[in-house]
């Protein structure tokens, strides 16, 4: 069994290889064609929930009772538990984002497995020999396959092993007997109503045999590729990465480059810095276009510019020559005093995104980019503390522990489910609430939605109603997608079925202009719609209209935003000259 120190698994011996049985090889074969079959089983259905984490948890059982029965050295099992977790948060959360996200961390931890089963380092390596490892892992999952069978097995072998040569004649077997056993079963069920019943109703169907069959083979390819690595090792222990001697650069030019660079970064700190905090007068009404400009489009810009200096600093220390001790210390002056601005760019982009987030409310992405950029701050305050300290080698496994726990985190507040309790908690919530964009969420905005469906405007309410039965009100059609969050969003929409049905059907949009006019008064002064993020009526766009003007009946509406009716009937403006014109085949208007 392995050995554990500070949680991380033991270095596997470092030699290549492991040298195991043919009866161990050949059960690896058999292991990796077990899990396709159980990956076209339960992986065939999406969104990916709790197949996915039985599909991993079948995994780790193959790789762990293949280790015990080869009596080989499982220093790669300590990372089997966050294999499984990280497969068990696709079970829990139902957003697509936190979805890729998980899917992004499994393919990395089952990387970083395979490289420790090799021999590899993981805990003191850096970023580039981490992401090389995975690379070099994800090319023995596509290729070990061909390598186990053709290769590491000697097929001539078996055959004077009884037990082996008896389990690769049932193999052969089964593959001869499964197309004739379909295409007979078939026949026999179409000939007899009870047989048929008797048998589930099975039919040959070509094309339907075929997918399943092909994709049951990837997933064995795939799965046999990780056991081979996983059990026996493999010939190369981890990427060995040398900086060229031809790559070096001296301190005058990286001194140069991060000098030069600190000086913009200041000159920016100190050109904003009336501003940096929302003191300008100028950033003080929303809805104007320097309002939109600091809060949306320079938050992006400056998430761009935190993401950029973190790798730029690292290939600098890389390729620094420390010819003399004091080139370190002018290195590690130089890359603080940019990591120190950074921070202070860095609070003044989270401080934008509050100003327009309290002007326009949340969304995913900028939900998303915000908690990036927080990690950001904790992964640069680790940069400071490791290779700012001559302790590079240790900067890339805290790196990667603290995005493994940000995900966690994420999983925890609910994204989705935040997005629609600050959206709906805001104080012009009644009348800017965009209800059925929350309803477009996944199943993890569902819960708060209905709790703040009440207080939504009637049109947008009756709009987000309709999506909620329309997406939850029965059960999941195919278990194998059931995910925590799925399974508590369609229970809440079965308690409150009723309630929503009463709130629909919706009332018909006007999507044609006629040609009755509304004179706008002239004792109206013209007022100006909003620029805001989102249009107040899904697939309107605000006009300003000046006082005495002649529009279409159909385009006027009241100021609090109610839809026009049709024809002559429309509403006069009360409130001003403000107008909402209908765009055809138009959907609610929304900024990153």
């Amino acid at each position: 069994m392995s050995t554990m120190e500070s949680g991380i698994p033991a270095a596997a011996p470092v030699g290549g290889a492991v040298r195991v049985s043919e009866r161990t090889r050949v059960g690896v074969a058999g292991a990796a064609l077990a899990l396709g079959m159980a990956g076209d089983a339960l992986l065939r259905s999406a969104p990916w929930g709790l197949n996915l984490a039985l599909w991993t948890a079948a995994l780790a059982l193959a790789i762990a009772g293949l280790q015990r029965w080869a009596g080989t050295d499982d220093a790669a099992a300590g990372w089997i538990p966050l294999a499984l977790g990280t497969a068990a948060m696709i079970a829990w959360r139902d957003s697509y984002t936190l979805k890729a996200l998980d899917l992004a961390a499994l393919g990395t931890i089952l990387g970083l497995a395979m490289m420790r089963a090799r021999g590899g380092e993981v805990k003191l390596a850096g970023l580039a020999h981490h992401a090389i490892g995975v690379a070099a892992s994800a090319g023995d999952a596509a290729v070990g396959a061909a390598r186990l069978l053709f290769g590491d097995v000697r097929w001539s072998e078996l055959r004077t092993d009884g037990a082996a040569r008896q389990g690769v004649a049932v193999l052969r077997g089964g593959a001869l007997a499964v197309p004739l056993l379909l295409v007979f079963g078939s026949l026999l069920a179409a000939a007899d109503a009870r047989f048929q019943r008797l048998v589930g109703g099975v039919s040959f169907d070509l094309p339907v045999v075929l997918g399943h069959v092909l994709f049951a083979l990837l997933v064995a390819w795939i799965a046999g590729g990780i056991l081979r690595t996983m059990t026996m090792g493999g010939e190369q222990p981890g990427p060995k990465i040398t900086r060229p001697e031809v790559l070096s650069l001296g301190i005058v030019e990286v001194g140069m480059v991060i000098g030069l660079l600190d000086l913009l970064f200041l000159s920016f700190v100190l050109v904003q810095l009336p501003y940096f905090f929302g003191s300008g007068a100028a950033l003080t009404q929303p809805g104007t276009a320097t309002f939109s400009e600091y809060a949306r489009r320079g938050f992006f810009e400056l998430v761009t510019v935190a993401g950029l200096v973190l790798p730029m600093l690292l290939t600098a220390d890389w390729l620094l020559r420390r010819e003399r001790a004091g080139h370190e210390r002018v290195f590690r002056v130089l890359a603080g005093v940019q990591v120190a601005l950074l921070f202070v760019i860095m609070g003044s982009g989270l401080h934008r995104m509050r100003l327009y987030q309290g002007a326009y409310g949340l969304t995913e992405l900028r939900l998303y980019t915000t908690a990036f950029m927080l990690w950001l701050g904790v992964v640069f305050c680790w940069f400071g503390w490791t290779v700012l300290r001559g302790r590079r080698e240790r900067f890339a496994w805290g790196a990667l522990t603290t995005a493994l726990e940000a995900l966690v985190l994420l999983h925890v507040v609910n994204p989705d489910g935040m997005i629609v309790r600050v959206n709906a908690s805001r104080a012009d919530a009644p009348t800017r609430f965009d209800a059925p964009y929350a309803a477009s969420l996944s199943a993890d905005a569902v819960p708060p939605l209905l709790a703040a469906l009440p207080a939504v405007r009637p049109e947008l309410r009756c709009m987000a109603a309709e999506r909620l039965l329309d997406r939850w009100h029965t059960a999941d059609a195919d278990w194998r997608s059931w995910s925590l969050a799925r399974g508590r969003a369609r229970a809440a929409v079965a308690r409150r079925q009723q309630e929503l049905k009463s709130m629909t059907p919706c009332a018909p949009v006007l999507t044609t202009l006629t040609p009755a006019t509304v004179v706008v008064p002239a004792s109206r002064p013209a007022v100006a719609a909003p620029a805001t993020d989102m249009a107040i009526m899904p697939g309107y766009q605000h006009a300003t209209v000046p006082p005495g003007d002649v529009v279409p009946a159909a385009v006027a509406t009241q100021a609090n935003g109610v839809a026009p009716t049709s024809g002559a009937a429309a509403p006069a403006l009360v409130d001003g000259a403000q107008t909402a014109a209908p765009m055809a085949g138009a959907k609610p208007r929304r900024a990153p």
